[in-house]
């Protein structure tokens, strides 16, 4: 366990881009983000019972619209609310049967608190134009570039198709 944690440690001091980053998909696969070298990547923490859940419609649009060069990762947290309280297959099954999700879900996890998952521990501390810091409710979204940079973030209110995010696609 001491290893496992120090080995955590030591990626989030020295990753300087998230393609240093692997996480388990929503049915248990494991993942990298080297994978998506060359494309943008945009990250969202998500939720099933939020007042932005129906958020869900307008990040598959995004994803099928700009699916050659922009992968959509949605990280499902239960740190806002209590508004994610399902399993992993709870989850899943909910995405598809009601938003059509063919982006890729990660396997639920904490983006804030004491059991933050790495990869927030990371992208919320790195420089971008707009903010750092915790994350403060669901449906918050990181841009990266395709070397895996941060280059903007958006809060929950902004919607996935909103230019201000589009914009960094064309």
């Amino acid at each position: 366990m001491k290893t496992l944690i120090l080995t955590a440690l030591l990626l989030f001091a020295t990753a300087s881009s998230i393609h240093t980053f692997d996480f388990k998909t929503i049915d248990g696969k494991t993942m990298s983000f080297s994978d998506f070298k060359g494309k943008k990547i945009l990250i969202v923490n998500t939720a099933s019972k939020c007042g932005y859940t129906s958020q869900y419609e307008d990040l598959e649009a995004l994803y099928k619209q700009y699916n050659s060069k922009l992968v959509i990762v949605g990280f499902p947290a239960n740190n806002f609310g209590g508004q994610e309280p399902g399993s992993n297959s709870d989850i899943n099954n909910f995405c598809k049967k009601n938003y059509g999700v063919t982006f890729i879900m990660a396997s639920k996890v904490s983006v804030k608190g004491n059991d933050m998952d790495p990869i927030f521990q990371w992208l919320t501390t790195q420089d971008n134009p707009d903010f750092t810091g915790d994350i403060r409710w669901n449906f918050e979204k990181f841009l990266l570039d395709e070397n895996g940079k941060l280059i903007h973030r958006f809060r929950s209110g902004t919607n996935p198709t909103d230019k201000k995010l589009t914009d960094h696609l064309n």
